[in-house]
Order: C-alpha cells, then structure tokens, then sequence
C-alpha cells in the first residue's frame, strides 16, 4: 500500500494583506449573527475580479491545481460536481483561510464551551493543520463548485475525520440575476424533538457566508442545548454559478 499523500508545502500564516483585510471585517456582528442563526453574511469580501479569477480556475488545465473531481450524481450527493484544491493552495485560497480562521478560533472555542465539547482549537490555523495532519488528515478541503441548470446540492455536513473545525466559509463567485438564476444557499437546523428549520441566505457575488459545518449551540430555558446544521443549495435554474469553499479542517 502507498503511503499517505503529504502537502507539497506546508501551511503558511496568511500574508498581511489578507489579514488587513480580515481584521476590516465587523467580527461582533459576525459573532452575534452566528449566535442567533447559525450564520453570518461577509459582504463583498471578494472583489468582482477576484471572482473570476477563482473561477476561471475550474477549467484550469494544470493538473497540479486540483487533486480530484467529484461528479456529484455518482454519489448521491446531488447533481452537478466540485473539485478539491492540492496543496500548495492557490495564493487567493490560501490567504482567506489563514487570514479568517483567527477570528473564527474564539468563536469556536465559546461554542464548544457552551455545548460542553473539550477540544480547544489554538489561535493560528498553521497549528490546527498541524494537528490534523499528525493525525492522518493530510488532504486539503478547500473546493470549487460548478452547477448548471437543473445542478443542486443535497443537504450535508463536511466532515472527513476526527478533527473537525465546527465553522466554515463560502464565498459565492457567479452574480445572481445575471450569471444564474435559483440556486440558493440553503442552511437548514435540528432542533431537538422539533421539525428541521430552514433558511434561504441571500448572497450577491463577492458575499460570504460563515455557518456552523454540523452543529451549534442554541440557549433554552435550561441552558444551551446542541443542535444539527447541514447545509445545501437548491436547483440552479438556469446559467452557472461558482463558489468557493474553504474548509478549515484536511481530509484523512
């Protein structure tokens, strides 16, 4: 059997303009958003530009760029596909989840608390990485999804091992109205012996999304309580719409 793939470079602090542009963002509204529903809206972290450039990578011919391709109707995961970005990250991938991932740590570390989990998750995304490849997660998460008219995505959660960061980041790259039309994020919760929630999170291109990746603490009349998330989108109507994901936890 071969051994397991290692990075081919190793996971770097973000550089300072991501970081410039991460501490911009306003962290307690974030915060409070999360608190009350489970997500919060980035708006306009990306540029127009930078959009594109993402992408246009999709289609990229250099096979170094990606790892693998998932065709979602082979799965049952939906219809439409994705694929999984390799290590080395590309430079924009790379610095939004070096630069998100330290304000995103305490969030974490409250929900946690809150739910009564003991992990802990240390301030600097490098570190968390480190502990999620000494445990066999050496595969990078970050991915680029493509739909087409009739595409959709089943409802899920993204977890591939022990090591779970419970928050992750889409950032949509395709304007709605003009690139696409349907294909709403669709963020839905399990509340203990209740029926599931929905929610539809409008997003313009360039907007981001933080949500909780499987669960997330709920205040009741006895304390908070832990409920389910998973996450999806609906059927893209018609055009073609891109997004980005960026996952804060490898893959075993």
């Amino acid at each position: 059997m071969s051994a397991a793939p290692q990075p081919s470079s190793p996971v770097g602090v973000a550089d300072s303009a991501w970081t410039q542009r991460a501490a911009g963002i306003d962290w307690h509204t974030a915060a409070e958003a999360l608190r009350q529903q489970g997500h919060a809206v980035l708006p306009k972290l990306l540029s127009a530009e930078e959009c594109a450039d993402v992408a246009g990578l999709y289609g990229s011919a250099d096979a170094a760029t990606f790892r693998s391709r998932v065709v979602m109707q082979r799965h049952g995961f939906g219809q439409g596909e994705y694929r999984y970005f390799s290590y080395p990250l590309p430079a924009l991938v790379a610095g939004l989840r070096g630069a998100l991932y330290p304000h995103l740590a305490p969030i974490a570390n409250q929900w946690n608390t809150a739910m009564g989990i003991e992990v802990r998750y240390p301030a600097q995304h490098a570190d968390f990485i480190a502990r999620c490849h000494a445990a066999g997660q050496l595969r990078p998460t970050p991915l680029l999804l493509q739909y087409g008219p009739g595409d959709y995505n089943c409802l899920h959660q993204d977890l591939y091992g022990e090591h779970v960061f419970p928050l992750q980041v889409a950032v949509l790259l395709s304007e709605p109205g003009r690139d696409f039309t349907g294909g709403e994020l669709v963020l839905t919760e399990q509340r203990p012996r209740m029926q599931s929630r929905a929610e539809v999170v409008p997003l313009r291109q360039g907007d981001a999304v933080v949500f909780a990746v499987h669960h997330r603490p709920v205040q009741g009349t006895r304390g908070p309580y832990r409920v389910q998330m998973r996450h999806g989108v609906s059927r893209v109507r018609s055009g073609q719409r891109h997004t980005v994901g960026i996952i804060f936890h490898d893959a075993v």
